[in-house]
């Protein structure tokens, strides 16, 4: 009898180590599914100068949204994780003399890695590079001959975080600064004068495309981000401050705008289903 229960205490734990060593692998696989997503919305204040244009800096106001999903992957023993990050904004902005305005608007989009090093259980420094792509105009509402300039430029960028969980009197939030330094890139630009006639219509495109640096195109984007849960949501506030600037083919440009942002932040849970194949009726909502 006490034979046949050290065997079965025997068996319940090697099938107890079995299963968790197996439940901590699958945890281990199934990381990278995990998904943070955010969606912003804010308003700030800009400045815009290109001498294309004009000699003046326009000030005023800028509206902005942005989209972003950040998760782990299986790189490098799982400490990586991959971020992807969209914004667009509209800017209104005048002169000094308030005689004159100008439309402006910038899509970016940022697809890149961090490796995470893991300081403390809550305290977390990433590194990593981003790919960086800005498409976008600015329009100047009295100029005749030429009224409107093209933003069209991509970027290898340098960048970093850190991320801090911690909690006030039991409040439990996360701090989040993220920087990214354009390093290498491409810029498209006509020269000081020429139209875009001339460039696209009568084929004088040479020198329009330019390779861009530190040394012609000083920019940087900050984000300083807080998220706080809230009832049963998790809301995220966020300053932004997005300086780009350029001095290429005689032309100067700079667009400096400060944002102050507010959204909602989900945690996902990806599901693989390469084949295609529906959901259980008892689960599918659609």
């Amino acid at each position: 009898m006490k034979k046949n229960l050290l065997y079965l205490g025997l068996t319940g734990y090697l099938l107890f180590a079995l299963c968790t060593r197996l439940q901590a692998q699958t945890d281990s696989l199934q990381a990278h599914r995990y998904v943070t997503r955010a969606t912003m919305y804010g308003v700030g204040f800009t400045n815009v100068f290109d001498t294309y244009l004009s000699p003046q800096e326009y000030k005023g106001i800028d509206f902005r949204i942005s989209r972003e999903t950040i998760r782990m992957t299986k790189l490098f023993d799982g400490n990586v994780s991959v971020q992807n990050f969209f914004q667009a904004d509209v800017g209104y902005t005048h002169n000094r003399a308030d005689n004159n305005n100008t439309f402006s608007g910038l899509v970016n989009w940022n697809y890149g890695l961090h490796y995470q090093f893991r300081l403390t259980e809550n305290f977390k420094l990433l590194a990593g590079g981003l790919f960086d792509a800005n498409g976008g105009f600015v329009y100047n509402l009295r100029n005749s001959n030429n009224p409107a300039s093209a933003r069209a430029y991509v970027n290898l960028d340098a960048s970093g975080m850190a991320i801090w969980h911690l909690k006030i009197k039991r409040y439990p939030m996360v701090l989040r600064y993220q920087v990214n330094l354009p390093v290498i890139g491409l810029m498209f630009s006509p020269h000081y004068g020429q139209s875009y006639y001339e460039i696209f219509s009568l084929g004088n495109s040479g020198g329009v495309i330019l390779f861009t640096s530190l040394h012609n195109q000083p920019s940087l984007r900050q984000m300083l981000s807080v998220d706080l849960p809230i009832g049963y949501t998790k809301m995220r506030f966020s300053y932004l401050a997005d300086l780009q600037q350029s001095n290429v083919n005689g032309i100067k440009t700079h667009t400096y705008s400060h944002v102050f942002m507010v959204g909602f932040v989900k945690d996902l849970y990806r599901l693989s289903n390469k084949k295609g194949t529906g959901l259980p009726s008892s689960v599918r909502a659609y």
